[in-house]
């Protein structure tokens, strides 16, 4: 899940979709800057001239500058330095924004106590700047920190009892990127090894580069230790960084890459079908051979297995019902990673995080991510390490 998603290379376009494009942007630039520039800078201040004129100038820099970082941190042949600097903006101005149009609520109220300019706009300068800062501080702290585990029971009825208590540990959206984290990734496989899983799954969004670019902070990875199997599927941002090298290069760490197919585990005379499908932009990203398919993932599976379904996003459930999948795990959506966004993310899945029952057979676990994207911020999101423990049974 990202900003960046949304914006997908097309080979041609026509200069009417330019202009919309363009005029969508520039609409969304102007409200994200404009509205704290406003806010914090304008209303009813009533600052000096240069500290008007100072802040006027930071944010107007901040907005003109902010696509061109943007295109340079994340287009094909990115600058990891640019993408740093424009993630970071991004976080900071979100967040300025967000608390800018709830410091309308304050300066209504302000209003009706009797309070008048520039004491009451003032005041709600003070409260959005202050409330910016602690939750900017938490929010760096929370993505940067090695992820919580969380613990999750699931009943899967079908499950046989010999594979009552198998450990799956999840992880998903790494999204090793500008900021190097290598350290990071080793203190993550520290965490899992320690669950000692009979299951590791990866559901996508490894890293936002290509393998050459990120190969040291994923190579812990190939630490991971499980003792029936460590699986992998691509996520949507595998298509923006040489999916098919990142296929392979998990692969050389160890990890099955379930690209549109099954194996079977078993334990004490109980199997299981784990299956996996490519992300659903797979198709139209232009990379031969990738596209989800639930048929092909599950062709040959025996019919009376329950099924454990890896697939990046929760919209992918549709398939995994209509397939008569037992249980899916998926991430992408981080939870909302920065609130209040998980409102704009429900606009385009399902489900935000946790586990969810769709149709008469089938679970969807979606966690909120193990790492983030773009901007270095967690807000009322956190990451996690997930331990799923299958039961047995109702």
């Amino acid at each position: 899940m990202s900003v960046g998603e949304t914006v997908e290379a097309e080979p041609r376009r026509r200069p009417g979709r330019a202009l919309r494009f363009g005029s969508m942007i520039t609409t969304i630039l102007l409200l994200l800057f404009g509205v704290p520039w406003w806010t914090l800078v304008w209303s009813g201040n009533r600052w000096p001239g240069a500290v008007f004129a100072a802040g006027t100038v930071l944010f107007a820099g901040a907005a003109a500058s902010f696509p061109f970082l943007m295109f340079r941190g994340h287009s094909r042949h990115h600058s990891d330095a640019a993408a740093r600097i424009a993630d970071t903006m991004l976080g900071v101005v979100w967040v300025l924004f967000v608390w800018s149009v709830l410091g309308g609520v304050l300066r209504g109220a302000l209003a009706l106590a009797g309070v008048a300019d520039p004491l009451r706009s003032r005041t709600v300068t003070a409260v959005v700047t202050v409330i910016a800062i602690v939750l900017l501080l938490w929010g760096y702290a929370e993505a940067m920190r090695v992820s919580r585990v969380r613990r999750v029971d699931v009943s899967i009825p079908r499950l046989g009892a010999g594979l009552d208590g198998l450990k799956v540990v999840l992880l998903t959206d790494t999204h090793y990127g500008p900021i190097n984290r290598a350290r990071w990734s080793r203190g993550v496989v520290e965490v899992v090894n320690r669950l000692e899983p009979d299951l590791v799954a990866h559901t996508g969004d490894i890293a936002d580069g290509e393998v050459a670019q990120r190969r040291e902070q994923a190579a812990p990875l190939g630490d991971v230790r499980a003792r029936l199997g460590r699986v992998y599927v691509t996520g949507n941002h595998e298509y923006f960084s040489g999916a098919q090298r990142w296929v392979e290069h998990m692969a050389a760490l160890g990890w099955e890459a379930l690209h549109n197919r099954h194996l079977v585990v078993t334990r004490d005379g109980s199997s299981l079908v784990v299956a996996g499908v490519d992300d659903r932009t797979a198709e139209g990203s232009g990379v031969p051979g990738h596209h989800m398919d639930h048929g092909a993932a599950l062709a040959g599976a025996d019919p009376e297995l329950p099924v454990l379904l890896l697939a990046h996003q929760p919209q992918q459930v549709t398939g995994a019902v209509a397939h008569g999948v037992d249980l899916q795990i998926s991430g992408h959506t981080h939870g909302g990673q920065m609130w209040p966004f998980h409102y704009l993310v429900r606009l385009d899945q399902p489900v935000l995080q946790g586990l969810s029952r769709h149709g008469d057979r089938t679970q969807l676990y979606t966690s909120r991510g193990t790492g983030f994207w773009g901007p270095p911020f967690r807000i009322f999101a956190p990451s996690e390490i997930t331990l799923l423990t299958l039961r047995a049974g109702a």
